[in-house]
Parts: C-alpha cells; structure tokens; sequence
C-alpha cells in the first residue's frame, strides 16, 4: 500500500459499495484515528453490522485482512503529524463562516495531498511504457468529456507542442469517429476520473479494437476503462467542501500528464528540441507590450 494512501483508497470504492459494507467504510471515514482502537468485532457493532462484515469490507477495498486496515490508518495518521503542513489537523470541512485563510489552508493541503498520493502510488513501468508508446506513435488520440475534457485539452497542448501527432477529442461522435480510423501504430489516451463514463470509454473500447495501444489515467484501478486499457495510471483525488473529487483529482491527472510530457520529450530529444525552437518565440510575439508613462 502506498503511503497515505488508504483512505482514498476507500473513498475511492464506497461509491461502489452498498449496504452494509458501505456503513462500515463510512464509519471508516468519518473517525480514521478512533478506528485504529477498535476490534474487528467492535467496528460491526458500532456500524450495526458484524465482525464478518468489516473482514468483507478489507478485502472488497483491496486489503489482505483487518490487521492491514489498521497498520494503514495508524502509519497515515503518524504521516499526518508530522507533516509540515499540518494535514491532521486540517480536515477537507469547510464551514460558511471559516476564514478564507481556512479555505486556502484546506484546499492547499487537499491538492498537496493528492499530487503526493499519487507520486506515491505511480507505477514506474507502466508510466514509461506509456511515453514509449506515445514517442514512437503515428498519432495519438485522447478522449475525455466534462471536466476531464480540460485534462484532454491540456494533454494535446503539452504533446503537440514537442511535435506529436495529437489530437484531443471532447465530443463522442468526432471521437468515435477518429477512433475509428487509428491502426496499431496509433495510441489512444483515454481521461475519466471514474472510468466509467460512456462517452470516454466508447471511443477507447473502438480504438483498442482497431489495435491501437490504450493508456487510461484515472482514480479507479478497477474502473471499466482500467480494464479496457494496456497500460493504467492512476491518480489520486482528496475532497473538501464544495469540490467532488472529480475536481480535486484534477491537479494529480495533471502531474501525470506532465510526466508523460517530459519524459516524450527526453525519448524524442531531437524532435522535441526542435519544435520547442520553433515555437518559443510565438507567445513573446503576441505579449501586449506595456507603455512607459510620459
């Protein structure tokens, strides 16, 4: 398990719990400290449920047993108190009447937290067959709608701009459309924060019949499009008040996609280089220059 990383871990699946087992992850969430001092036995009776239900529950998150859930909770929360930030002591609540220096202090710890998370949890060898294939690609296409649309259109931004063949598709039809054409020489990015949403997984499931190689980034390891996809990277979210995690997951979809950026850039050097050269002075070109007062 990667540090921090289980209650994500949980919020991550309650969606797709139910019942019982979703009283138990609840009660989880709510008191992570006050958990760490119960039995399995004590953690059923305080959810109404039983000791067999909370062992369920560990194995439906991906954890071995009850031990585990506990050995996790105690070492995020010693991570917690020792943070610079103070992250055990800033809850993701924010109240009508709290100070704006509280907001900036629980959105900023959120964000850090999650972009820390998802370092934690990045599998190395999947990111760098991920930039492999993207470096050797014919064209790459990248899916995504909503929020995650940003995400598509800030990926093609970054690609296109190293000399990639890149397109980012926001509209099912056109995407669909373009996964259509792609061969095995093409890669297909696919951007959901659940991984589950229709008009993403579509045109990814379309493009991976057509052989091309598919690359998922999102927060769900067990999601549709992580099933669907050669190669997973997943990203972690934390939510506050007034922000789902699908916007909170933003920031570390984000990271991902610049250590993609980054690393294609290092196995194209020459090609890279040489757009960069290109390009550089475009933005300078179009700054507003500023009038000197008379």
């Amino acid at each position: 398990m990667p540090p921090t990383d289980v209650t994500t871990l949980i919020r991550t699946e309650l969606p797709r719990l139910a019942g019982s087992l979703r009283k138990v992850g609840e009660l989880i969430l709510e008191d992570p400290a006050a958990v760490t001092h119960c039995s399995a036995a004590e953690l059923g009776r305080r959810t109404g449920t039983s000791q067999a239900t909370v062992t369920r529950f560990c194995r439906a998150v991906g954890l071995d047993s009850y031990q585990h859930l506990l050995i996790e909770l105690a070492q995020e929360r010693g991570r917690g108190e020792v943070s610079d930030w103070g992250t055990a002591e800033i809850g993701p609540d924010i109240s009508p009447d709290d100070s704006l220096e509280r907001v900036v202090q629980v959105v900023g710890t959120a964000d850090l937290r999650a972009i820390q998370q998802t370092i934690d949890r990045i599998d190395l060898d999947a990111l760098e067959r991920a930039a492999q294939a993207l470096a050797r690609a014919r064209r790459i296409d990248v899916y995504g709608v909503g929020g995650s649309g940003a995400v598509t259109q800030e990926t093609e931004t970054r690609l296109f701009r190293i000399g990639c063949a890149v397109r980012g598709w926001t509209e099912v039809h056109a995407a669909a459309t373009s996964a259509a054409l792609l061969t095995p020489a093409d890669v297909a990015i696919g951007i959901s924060h659940s991984g589950a949403t229709r008009e993403t997984l579509e045109p990814f499931e379309m493009a991976k019949e057509r052989g091309a190689t598919t690359i998922a980034l999102t927060t769900d390891p067990r999601s549709p499009l992580s099933r669907s996809a050669d190669i997973r990277l997943i990203s972690s979210s934390s939510e506050t008040s007034f922000r789902a995690e699908s916007i909170s997951s933003r920031h570390s979809v984000l990271m991902l996609v610049d250590c993609l950026y980054v690393r294609v850039a290092q196995l194209t050097y020459q090609r890279a280089s040489a757009s960069l050269a290109l390009t550089d002075h475009i933005t300078p070109q179009h700054a507003v220059k500023s009038r000197r007062a008379r």
